[in-house]
């Protein structure tokens, strides 16, 4: 009998292999599972339908998205790097097999922002913020008018200018590019701080304003290439920048009078007419950041700081989820836009004492290509640009339009990481396993900064470990606190919690948590 009883081990372990490889596999989750991607029109796009009325795209149209508005529950209207605007009709079609698409405005130079305000749209050029409008019906774009303009253009490729974006109080936003290496001839153009000695088209490296009276005002500076602009619930106006010189790793940050973030040749406009940045005569360069931070007052930190490749290395457009639930989890945070990866982060802010700061997670990959531009339909869904004009990305083309689409399936994800006295409260999506949740096991937490430096970029320097010293699960299984004694101010403090799983036993889509401590809560 006990000889008998091995011939059935191997069928017994097979079983049992079987049954784990069940249950490893009933929790497979992917992005898609949650967020699905619509193609609305890439280069494969264009011959995959046969629709009976399908129209393609006119053959010469480069869907080079640069700016995005939703319309209405239909339209959507693109700007492209030629210098066009076009409207797209059935957009919001699944499959899209019917989109048609018109050409509104032409002539365009290189406008890299897009707004639907009081019957027209305003886009910024690279020389100015222009209001166009079609005022007889057809249908076409009649009427191009100057609404501000007065930033310096040398000529240097890469003087961009991005927006605009409209507060609450109507005045519309703008940034502009610095202008990387110039050369004699864009010098002759340019503006130069005596003191500094840094030249730079005038206003360049800037966030402007243009108030509802078309006055341009210069309200921060700092700026490399900031591409993305937004604003939160609370009207606060926010930018993203991308990593280079000065610019440690991808930033966004809260702009506000007088605010300098970190790319110090923007200071050559420093003494101009208007400039409320002023006194700035010595630079702090090859510091640790926090203490480039004590020793140059104006300059001041980013709300969030996304870590190179762990978290995008290319930050573009800034969107708020503004859809009251109709996109998941999510109502009130920021998703930012992400060209290199081809990628999208979630970002939660939080304020504390009077300074905005907040964690970045991961939030969706598998683009078409390069995400420069984002605009939320009016079903909850957003919809997404796609260009990787002069630099790769990831992805199958090379631009296109896009639609992300929430499945109605709720990911467990880390909602919200907020900052402590001595240590962060977790907020989940969904209740989770105490046993796990409890596990000092389940957890890493470390803390780092950057160099602030005129070289590209930083690694991450002063790495510190830390150990939590409890943790607490609140009744609801909703939220968990991690304490420790280690937090430090103005250092990334980055969270993995891969042991955390969920009531169902399910891990974490994203386990990574990436918080910006600015400030330390007060008891």
């Amino acid at each position: 009998m006990v000889k008998q009883s091995y011939l059935f081990l191997p069928l017994i372990l097979a079983t049992f292999a079987a049954t784990l490889l069940r249950t490893d596999q009933s929790f497979a989750q992917s992005e898609e599972d949650y967020y699905r991607l619509v193609s609305i029109m890439t280069p494969k796009a264009q011959t995959e339908s046969r629709a009976k009325n399908w129209k393609p795209a006119p053959g010469d149209l480069v869907l080079e998205v640069s700016g995005l508005a939703v319309l209405d529950d239909r339209r959507v209207a693109v700007a492209i790097r030629k210098g066009e605007i076009w409207i797209l009709d059935g957009v919001y079609d699944e499959p899209p097999k019917n989109v048609t698409y018109k050409r509104f405005a032409s002539a365009l130079h290189e406008p890299l922002g897009l707004i639907w305000k009081d019957g027209a749209f305003y886009t910024v050029q690279r020389s100015e913020l222009t209001r166009i409008r079609d005022t007889d019906g057809d249908g076409t774009a009649d009427e191009y008018l100057t609404v501000a303009k007065g930033w310096g253009v040398t000529g240097h490729y890469h003087e961009y200018a991005y927006g605009p974006e409209v507060d609450p109080d109507g005045n519309l936003w703008l940034t502009l590019n610095i202008g990387l290496g110039l050369k004699k001839e864009h010098k002759a153009r340019a503006v130069t701080d005596p003191t500094l000695g840094f030249s730079q088209g005038r206003w360049r490296g800037w966030g402007m304003k243009c108030t509802p009276d078309g006055k341009l005002i210069p309200v921060c500076a700092g700026m490399r290439s900031p591409s993305g602009l937004g604003a939160n619930r609370a009207g606060d106006m926010f930018y993203s920048d991308q990593q280079g010189n000065w610019v440690a790793t991808n930033t966004l940050h809260h702009m506000r009078k007088g605010a300098f973030f970190h790319h110090v040749e923007a200071l050559a406009s420093m003494n101009l007419e208007g400039s409320p940045i002023k006194g700035i005569k010595t630079i702090p360069n090859g510091l640790p950041f926090p203490e480039a931070v004590k020793r140059m007052p104006q300059l001041k930190p980013p709300a969030v700081w996304f870590p190179y490749k762990k978290a995008g290395q290319s930050a573009t457009d800034i969107m708020l989820d503004d859809s009251g639930g109709k996109f998941g989890p999510f109502d009130g945070q920021f998703f930012v836009g992400e060209f290199t990866q081809a990628s999208m982060q979630r970002v939660f802010l939080e304020k504390v004492d009077g300074e905005y700061q907040g964690a970045c997670f991961p939030f969706r990959e598998g683009f078409a290509s390069a995400v420069l531009r984002m605009d939320q339909g009016t079903d909850g869904s957003v919809f997404v640009g796609l260009t990787n004009r002069g630099w790769s990305s990831l992805g199958t083309a090379s631009y296109g339009l896009q639609r992300l689409v929430w499945t109605g399936k709720t990911p467990f994800e880390i909602k919200e990481m907020r900052a402590q006295p001595d240590g962060f409260e977790l907020v989940f999506t969904e209740p989770v396993d105490k046993k796990t949740a409890i596990d000092p096991k389940s957890y890493q937490l470390k803390s780092y900064t950057y160099t602030y430096h005129s070289s590209y970029g930083s690694d991450e320097i002063l790495n510190k470990e830390l150990t939590l010293d409890a943790i607490t699960v609140s009744d609801d299984g909703m939220r968990v606190q991690l304490k420790t004694n280690g937090l430090r101010p103005l250092y990334v403090h980055e969270l993995r919690a891969e042991g955390v799983k969920n009531s169902q036993g399910q891990p974490l889509l994203h386990p990574q948590a990436y918080y910006t401590l600015n400030r330390i809560p007060k008891r």
